[in-house]
């Protein structure tokens, strides 16, 4: 049993945000925003408490399920002082406690085990801050002004952005201290941060490197930007492999069997398998057929293609990837794809799980394919998480 408990809070309205949802539930780049904070917490060592409105429970058990992690959820109130302490209840006698907004989808894992490592190392209260990069300036609002002027906000000093950090969550906290801070701000009237009330009980706040991907998604403009940092990885890769002709089974291409002379190789011999597998394995960066299944290893003799391919594929979900489209060509004099061809993409297509395209052409005599001595199949893959 861990001894931190995470409490993610997506229990706001996201007004701002103008999706007529509530923000957490709002899609961004395929999926709901508190899906993506859920993925980047599914490494972190702790038990994860989502706060969530009143009726959304269910839906948000599916999106916890879909990012593949254990959570429990439980309902907020109507401010995050509420929520916060409603996650509190529900996060049981862990000794720390992080409080995290699920609006900041993309904080990544290794700014959630910076604060868990301050913690372990004595801090009480501890904060994700960035140094402030912008200019900021004092400023009178108009609002504020004598309502003789109408003119726009009224610039005043620079403020010295040396001293300023701007927090992000989470913020991390010995549980009993969080505890003790919210049951006395209710005599003092509650806030919108923590770390805050730890301070008006005397109490230092230890600070921490945040990180530029915790922003928060607030506005559409801040959609705008995760979305383009959040969408779908795609990557492409390309296979190759040639076989002679002189297999002593049947020929077997493109999944199917052929007449004629079988083509050579430990396995069936399948160039076009072949080849989509190593497109496939390389699209991903996880190596080529030889590391998948070894080139000669006595269970794989004689092995139709698909078994390559079907591993393949299962190595790519592993890693998190799943194929978009696959295009082979083949180079040799026989067979002629074209007559099977509707055929030998849907067999190719069954394997894959995706499209995949066979096309045929000659060398025109040229070279050993040219006269008729092997068969060269060329695939393309096309990859995204």
């Amino acid at each position: 049993m861990t001894d931190t408990a995470l409490i993610v809070v997506a229990a706001g309205s996201g007004t701002r945000l103008g999706r007529g949802v509530p923000k957490a539930f709002a899609e961004v780049a395929g999926a709901p925003i508190l899906e993506h904070a859920l993925r980047g917490l599914a490494a972190v060592d702790a038990t994860l408490v989502v706060v969530v409105p009143a009726g959304l429970e269910a839906d948000a058990a599916a999106i916890a399920a879909r990012a593949g992690v254990a959570a429990r959820v439980v309902v907020g109130g109507e401010t995050r002082a509420d929520s916060v302490a409603a996650g509190l209840d529900a996060a049981g006698d862990a000794r720390w406690v992080l409080v995290h907004d699920a609006a900041r989808a993309l904080t990544p894992a290794a700014q959630v085990e910076r604060v868990i490592a301050a913690l372990r190392a004595g801090a009480s209260a501890v904060v994700p801050v960035l140094p402030v990069v912008d200019t900021i300036r004092a400023v009178t609002p108009a609002s504020l002004a004598p309502a003789a002027r109408a003119e726009p906000d009224e610039l005043g000093a620079i403020v010295d952005r040396a001293g300023l950090r701007a927090m992000q969550t989470p913020q991390g906290f010995d549980a009993t201290l969080l505890r003790r801070a919210y049951a006395e701000a209710d005599a003092r009237g509650a806030s919108t941060d923590d770390a805050q009330l730890v301070q008006a009980l005397g109490l230092p706040v230890a600070a921490v490197r945040g990180d530029e991907l915790a922003f928060k998604i607030t506005t559409p403009a801040d959609a705008d930007r995760a979305e383009s940092l959040l969408g779908p990885a795609i990557r492409v890769g390309v296979g190759a492999d040639v076989h002679a002709f002189g297999g002593d089974g049947p020929m077997r291409l493109a999944g199917l069997e052929w007449e004629g002379q079988g083509l050579e190789g430990h396995s069936d011999g399948d160039a076009v398998c072949h080849a989509i597998v190593d497109a496939l394995l390389g699209a991903a960066g996880l190596g080529d057929i030889g590391g998948l299944v070894g080139v000669d290893d006595p269970q794989h003799a004689g092995a139709h293609g698909e078994v390559f391919v079907r591993a393949a594929v299962a190595r790519l979900t592993e890693h998190g990837w799943r194929p978009v489209n696959v295009a082979v060509q083949v180079l040799g004099v026989r067979p002629r794809i074209g007559t099977r061809r509707d055929e030998a993409q849907r067999a190719l297509s069954a394997m894959v799980g995706a499209p995949v395209s066979v096309s045929g052409t000659t060398t025109d005599g040229l070279g050993a394919l040219g006269r008729g001595e092997g068969v060269q199949a060329i695939a393309t893959a096309l990859i995204r998480r």
